[in-house]
């Protein structure tokens, strides 16, 4: 059972009843053609896909379709979107779960659902025990490169530097979508040189913030405390705000004393699956800091959180005698 967006592999995929779930609607539909097209062959494809959505289907046309054997082929193939849809009827929820639980031979069951905020129906528990199930949790801003180079790999056969990564993921966010069609931009500009660089996402107009969230974090996280201090005018300015930065600065000093302690090994085990390439950073970063002075500037950063919170002062005001002190305490230890 894959639980973390995983793809199932093809040794997994044998029929049987698949329930793909979570908010990233990107992966989740790309991992539910996979398995359609896994199962069926072109020739008889049409005679053995239904696919349905639970919103509009009843109860007597789900258990018919369900039931129904496969036609001149192995496997028939059952796709049911919006399974939340039938989340309200009882025997809508009976007749997906038998079949779930003891699917017909020649059966796969591909079942696609957003799980509503609060819901406490039973259902979604049962179906993620019975069948095999992988979760598709929407990625973090800090998510976003070690999806673009995995992607990168996988998909389009290229390379890209992280640079080139972070700088993609900050100009376009987090939507999938948008950046996989991004990224086929940037395949057919490289051509035959098959690697992204910074100077290639430039070039092909993507829009670069003047300043890089990620270098700024990187000033700080390297100890260049006054740079960091400069250019915070211009970050604020492209409208972060003090929490946001305050939390990214805590989890950037966090995993600089995971390496402090467990080295490069230990911080990636600790790290989510697409946060991994952070831990070549971070570790040459830990060589600049002791563990007394990244306590310290964790304390004060708290102390930061709490101001920003209860303060008529500007949120720059707060990052900038943070970064004032550290600067100070580095000076005085040199």
């Amino acid at each position: 059972m894959a639980s973390d967006g995983r793809a199932l592999t093809a040794t997994e995929a044998t029929g049987g009843a698949y329930y793909l779930h979570g908010d990233d609607h990107f992966r989740k539909e790309e991992e539910l053609r996979r398995l359609v097209d896994l199962h069926l062959d072109p020739s008889t494809r049409d005679f053995n896909l239904d696919v349905l959505r639970g919103s509009e289907t009843d109860p007597e046309t789900l258990a018919s379709v369900l039931a129904t054997p496969p036609m001149m082929a192995t496997w028939r193939v059952v796709v049911v979107r919006e399974v939340e849809g039938l989340a309200g009827s009882k025997h809508a929820r009976e007749a997906l779960l038998d079949v779930v639980k003891a699917p017909p031979p020649g059966l796969a069951l591909v079942m696609s659902c957003t799980v509503p905020d609060r819901s406490r129906a039973k259902i979604y528990s049962a179906l993620a025990k019975h069948a095999r199930s992988t979760a598709f949790n929407a990625l973090s801003e800090a998510d976003v490169p070690g999806w673009l180079t995995r992607r990168a790999a996988e998909a389009n056969g290229v390379e890209i530097d992280i640079d080139a990564a972070r700088a993609l993921g900050l100009a376009v966010g987090t939507d999938l979508g948008i950046l996989s069609r991004e990224l086929d931009k940037l395949t057919e500009y490289v051509g035959d040189r098959r690697r992204i660089s910074l100077e290639d996402v430039e070039a092909v107009g993507t829009r670069i913030p003047a300043q890089d969230r990620w270098r700024w974090m990187d000033m700080v996280a390297e100890r260049r405390f006054g740079e960091a201090r400069a250019t915070l005018p211009v970050l604020m300015g492209q409208g972060e705000n003090g929490v946001g930065l305050v939390i990214g600065l805590a989890s950037q000093l966090l995993r600089i004393g995971v390496a402090l302690e467990s080295g490069r090994e230990g911080l990636e085990q600790a790290l989510p699956p697409y946060q991994r390439w952070m831990a070549r950073t971070a570790v040459a970063q830990a060589r600049s800091w002791t563990g007394p002075e990244l306590t310290h500037a964790l304390l004060e950063l708290r102390n930061v959180d709490r101001m920003l919170k209860a303060s008529p002062h500007t949120d720059e005001h707060f990052l900038e005698t943070w970064l004032m002190g550290l600067d100070v305490r580095k000076r005085e230890a040199a």
